[in-house]
């Protein structure tokens, strides 16, 4: 029996949107299994990255049964950034089970992985103009209707845990949010 084909799709998930479920629905189309990086471990409750990992986990576990993709086996791994391009492949590869293919719309993480030796694999990028963490986030703090770019179960869980309510504080408090240090590797928001 050939063993499964595993696939790695790294991402911030700040919050969880239709955008990543349709790249998730091409991935988990391709493999067997999929190790769902949850990139910036280490930061929440900042403008950019508002959701604890374990927020969302949970909104990704609820999103992806919504789309009814637990059918396949599939993975969630925090990963923490570290501030060195040069090995942040290699440290994905420490952190995460054994995989085959990685999938990224970011060409920095392909090319990373790429002179690890590894297969990368382009996913479609699906109304990027909209659906982007970056402008739900914004649409939140303007109050403007962002419920339609993020799957049901989503909405639900971010209203359960007050997230519009936070992302409006942390607008309010710029000056310490512009201070979050950021790592250079840039997870791709899409």
């Amino acid at each position: 029996m050939p063993k499964p084909k595993r696939g790695l799709f790294v991402g911030r998930f700040q919050p969880v949107h239709n955008g990543h479920i349709k790249a998730l629905e091409f991935v988990f189309s391709q493999v067997d299994e999929v190790i769902i990086g949850v990139g910036s471990a280490q930061a929440s409750h900042t403008l950019k990255n508002p959701f604890t990992t374990s927020e969302r986990m949970e909104m990704l576990i609820r999103a992806l049964e919504e789309a009814g993709l637990t059918d396949k086996r599939y993975y969630l791994v925090p990963l923490p950034d570290i501030n060195f391009n040069a090995i942040w492949a290699t440290y994905v590869v420490s952190m995460v089970p054994r995989f085959d293919v990685v999938f990224t719309g970011n060409s920095l993480v392909a090319q990373l992985f790429r002179e690890k030796g590894y297969e990368v694999i382009v996913q479609p990028m699906f109304r990027k103009d909209i659906l982007s963490a970056t402008e739900i986030r914004r649409r939140m703090i303007e109050g403007e209707p962002w419920e339609e770019l993020v799957p049901k179960s989503v909405a639900e869980f971010i209203r359960e845990i007050k997230g519009v309510e936070r992302i409006k504080m942390l607008a309010t408090n710029l000056e310490s949010s512009e201070k979050e240090l950021q790592a250079p590797i840039r997870i791709p928001e899409f």
